[in-house]
């Protein structure tokens, strides 16, 4: 028995909690239909105005949909007819659902390289719970089992601890964990890693020559925060091992600037802070005053003629995490980590 306009209309699903554009939800629901037996061949599709108007979406999303779906050799239109399924011999190879713990510029060069690695012949299901371990289990609980892979990046405020109950309810072999490993994973399942203690470590040896004409290293490291405790572990055993005076410092906000200090920030918030009252002291960055940041992003190589950054790789996370899905690997694998020097230091 054919479906209706209507019936079509209701296998259609737009999920307001996903960052996956609209138009592409679309594709996915349509392409997921078809793969499922329950959209069938020559079966028309609404219009665009039915689309428009039930999911309160423009016309412009609902025309890029079915352009995309054209694009593939699924659908066809004709005058009087409409849209209708042309073929049904499409398979996605993968359908990934895909959580960040938020959305910034350096987790989105690994979703633009996970993406564009991928190719076209993928569905993703892009999810952000913003670092709220509440939300994380309700995204991970309600998703609907037919995903051929997870990938998830597990950072939180708080609540972190209960993590392991939720992820171990996924099916190993379709995990792979991103940036951040979380003990107590039962099962063999994939992971593209940060060495956040021995990463920080090294690039500060590293920089060892520049540092030297600071007197104090002060590590901005926010008392609310969701960034693994390696990366102070890493800063003090350095400043121990290879004799500088240091301080860590929850509040760059209240925090005394002097001359020959160096600061490493972690959040993008802190540096804009700190930026703004060294602007305000007349301290010369890279001269009297230090600024060492965390993760690149494009901006860096701008702000103060250069912001120097110690960062992992993240399109290489990308790409990697990319790889893994493509060979349903379980492989553990660290990312590469770097120091990017510029005037700030």
């Amino acid at each position: 028995m054919r479906n209706t306009v209507r019936q079509i209309l209701d296998k259609i699903k737009i999920d307001e909690y996903s960052t996956t554009p609209k138009y592409k939800q679309i594709v996915n629901s349509v392409l997921t239909g078809i793969e499922r037996g329950t959209i069938k061949l020559n079966e028309v599709l609404p219009s665009i105005n039915e689309l428009s108007m039930l999911f309160d979406i423009s016309r412009d999303t609902a025309e890029k949909a079915y352009k995309y779906l054209k694009t593939l050799g699924i659908l066809d239109s004709v005058p009087g007819k409409g849209f209708y399924i042309k073929s049904v011999h499409y398979r996605q190879k993968r359908r990934i659902f895909l959580l960040f713990n938020k959305l910034s510029p350096h987790k989105k060069i690994i979703y633009d390289a996970f993406v564009e690695t991928l190719g076209d012949d993928v569905a993703i299901d892009f999810y952000v719970y913003n670092n709220n371990f509440r939300l994380f289990r309700e995204l991970i609980e309600g998703q609907d089992g037919t995903y051929t892979h997870y990938v998830i990046i597990a950072h939180f405020l708080e609540g972190g601890e209960r993590a392991i109950d939720v992820l171990n309810q996924l099916p190993k072999e379709k995990l792979i964990i991103l940036d951040k490993l979380v003990p107590g994973i039962t099962g063999e399942y994939a992971a593209v890693y940060e060495n956040f203690e021995k990463d920080l470590f090294n690039s500060l040896i590293e920089a060892e020559d520049l540092l030297r004409k600071y007197q104090v290293l002060k590590l901005i490291f926010p008392s609310y925060s969701y960034h693994a405790k390696e990366i102070m572990i890493g800063f003090q055993k350095f400043c121990t091992e290879y004799g500088f005076a240091y301080k860590i410092i929850s509040d760059v906000t209240t925090e005394p600037l002097a001359a020959g200090e160096l600061y490493i920030n972690l959040m993008e918030d802190d540096l804009v802070m700190l930026i703004k009252r060294v602007k305000a002291s007349g301290l010369r960055v890279g001269d009297e005053l230090g600024i060492l940041s965390y993760n690149e992003t494009p901006l860096k190589e701008i702000i103060l003629d250069g912001i120097t950054v110690i960062s992992t790789d993240f399109q290489k996370m990308g790409q990697t995490a990319a790889r893994l899905v493509m060979d349903n690997s379980t492989e553990h694998l660290e990312n590469p980590f770097r120091l990017i020097v510029r005037k700030s230091v």
